[in-house]
Order: C-alpha cells, then structure tokens, then sequence
C-alpha cells in the first residue's frame, strides 16, 4: 500500500446516536477534498469502545483526526492514547476526561441538566451477568438532545437512538489521555440540556484546546454541519 499523508478524519458518536448523525459533516468535508469515516462506537464500556476505535483508526493509512462527540470525547481520549497515527483531536460538545476521572464524574460539580432525569433504565445480557444501559425517554428526547432540530427529525432519532451501558459513563480512563500529547479543539454548545455549557468551557481550558462556541443543541453536528466541519477542517489544516 502506498503512503498517503492526507489526513483522513475518523468521526466518533456518542451515546444515543449512531454514524449517521455525521452525515451533514461528511458531505462537507468531501466538498473541501478530506475523506472522513463515521465508526459505529460499540457504547459498551470506555476502554473497550477506545480500543476499538484505536483498532480502526490505526488501520487507516496515513494520519488521522479523531473527532468524539458527547461520550466520544472520553472514547477518542482513550484511543488517541494508542493510535500511532493519530495527530490530533476535535471535542465536539464532549466529556473532557483525565485519567483516573469518568465522564459522569467530570461533570459532578456542574449544574444538573435535563438528561439527569430523562433516562430510561433498562437491562442487556453480558455473559452470565446482566448490565444496565441507558436511554432517554421519547417524550424528553427533543428537549435534551436536539431542541434546535424539526419535530420529524427528533422523532425519528428518538426512536432509533442507540442505549448506552451505565458503565461506559462511570469507568475511569486508564490510561494517559492523548490530548497531553497532541493538539486539541473544542467546539462548546451553549444550549446543550445534556452536557452542561461550562462543563464543556471547563474541559476546554484544561485541554488547552482552540474553542469556538456555537449557540446549538447537543446535536450540532445535526443542527450546525458548517461550524462543526469548519472546526474539524481548522484541526486538518494545522497538519497539512
């Protein structure tokens, strides 16, 4: 295989969601020529969601942009930390975790938010135990994840949203997180009802990460394609 030292941008989701919440970001960074790839994140527990995307984002030739999304962040943290190829990330209304810390942990000393109370509980078989995973209520969903969207597409995604396991959101990282090792960007949601706004001020300046600030739900890469790919293409330009 022949090197290729065009960066290609791995696309992380988080919990609720799936690849396709990418697609308004994927179209518009193949209108400026940088490939993309959304991975399907198992959402079944940190280090084991962080090495699978370490897995595919280390088999990718040339250089890669790891871009996490609410829980991604925490997942793209994990897998930066050993993916060789990796040379920058991109939070995208993320968890900013440091080792020994959880996502739900990062958030603790924050005001509650609406998707406190709109989860669901429900079970999964795992093994011979059986787990916990989340999702939101339907009727919530609109409110906490994606306020600024049309009530057809809230619909839908309420009813295809993907459940997350409880312990995916209460492991700690283990390992070094990889933005003190590489370059990092921010992108903080300001009406976000599922990751607080100053938590994800808070995460920023302790990545020391370029920030930018959209007024957009926790589904901006839904609701705000162009600021979102603009922030991604900023992190993709810094390498090129």
């Amino acid at each position: 295989m022949t090197s290729n030292n065009n960066p290609t941008v791995v696309l992380v989701h988080g919990a609720f969601a799936d690849g396709s919440s990418w697609a308004g970001v994927i179209d518009r960074l193949r209108a400026r020529g940088v490939e993309a790839v959304a991975v399907s994140n198992p959402l079944r527990g940190l280090a084991h969601d962080g090495d699978y995307v370490a897995s595919v984002a280390g088999q990718i030739d040339g250089p890669v942009v790891l871009v996490g999304h609410s829980y991604g962040g925490p997942v793209i943290t994990h897998a930066g930390s050993k993916t060789p190829n990796a040379k920058a990330l991109v939070y995208v209304a993320a968890f900013g975790i440091d080792q020994g810390e959880s996502a739900l942990g990062s958030v603790e000393s924050f005001p509650p938010v609406d998707l406190g109370t709109s989860l669901v509980q429900q079970t999964f078989p795992d093994g011979e135990s059986v787990e916990v995973e989340f999702t939101i209520r339907r009727d919530a969903f609109a409110g906490v994840f994606a306020a600024d969207l049309p009530a057809d597409f809230t619909a839908t995604a309420a009813a295809s949203q993907r459940p997350i396991a409880a312990r995916a959101l209460g492991e700690p990282l283990t390992v070094e997180p990889a933005w003190k090792t590489l370059p990092s960007w921010f992108l903080v949601a300001t009406a976000d009802n599922a990751i607080h706004p100053d938590s994800q001020r808070a995460a920023a300046k302790r990545l020391d990460a370029t920030t930018v600030e959209v007024d957009a739900s926790h589904a901006v890469a839904v609701s705000r394609p162009d600021e979102v790919a603009n922030l991604i293409l900023a992190a993709v330009n810094s390498l090129t």
